[in-house]
């Protein structure tokens, strides 16, 4: 029989988590690795771009996660991150990371695979990749950008939201 107080590798316990699944199994989430797929920085106007502005420039930045299966328990989870700095129409600098992790989902119930995949995981990553990005801006002679935290299960849900409606019109057609 399990101990209940097992740790998770957040440090939540295994009856706080959820306790077990129906063939009494703890819920396990691991990172086996994790990696730099893809870093890329453009500051096209430097060294003029460098000096001292009156005001901020206006920054975009795009977030999205993505998911290959790599066995029944393991996904290959990739989160890309663009992020441009504008002042007015010139470009002071253009950074992408592509950021992955390969982590073993193992235990949970089918119905919340998708959600530990792509809230969770991401979630877990996201600090990683946050710093690599303000380094990144930083060493390109910018102050570093410091992403704000992201909603990630809400980024799913309206994921969810988008493929339901997409595959609602396409039956309908």
């Amino acid at each position: 029989m399990a101990d209940e107080t097992d740790k998770t590798n957040d440090g939540e316990t295994a009856a706080a988590a959820g306790a077990t699944t129906g063939n009494g199994k703890s819920p396990q989430l691991s990172i086996l690795t994790q990696y730099v797929k893809d870093l890329s920085f453009e500051s096209p106007g430097a060294p003029m771009t460098l000096r001292q502005r009156d005001k901020a420039p206006a920054i975009n930045i795009n977030i999205n996660v993505n998911a290959n299966p790599m066995s029944e328990t393991d996904y290959d989870v990739v989160l890309t991150l663009n992020a441009t700095a504008k002042d007015d129409d010139k470009v002071l600098f253009n950074v992408e990371l592509i950021y992955g992790g390969v982590f073993r989902v193992d235990g949970f119930p089918k119905e919340h695979t998708l959600p530990v995949v792509f809230i969770e995981c991401p979630r877990m990553l996201f600090p990683f990749a946050r710093q690599i990005v303000a380094e990144c801006t930083r060493n390109g002679g910018f102050p570093p950008l410091m992403i704000d935290p992201v909603d990630f299960a809400r980024m799913f849900q309206q994921r969810m939201a988008e493929e339901q409606a997409r595959q609602k019109v396409e039956t309908t057609n």
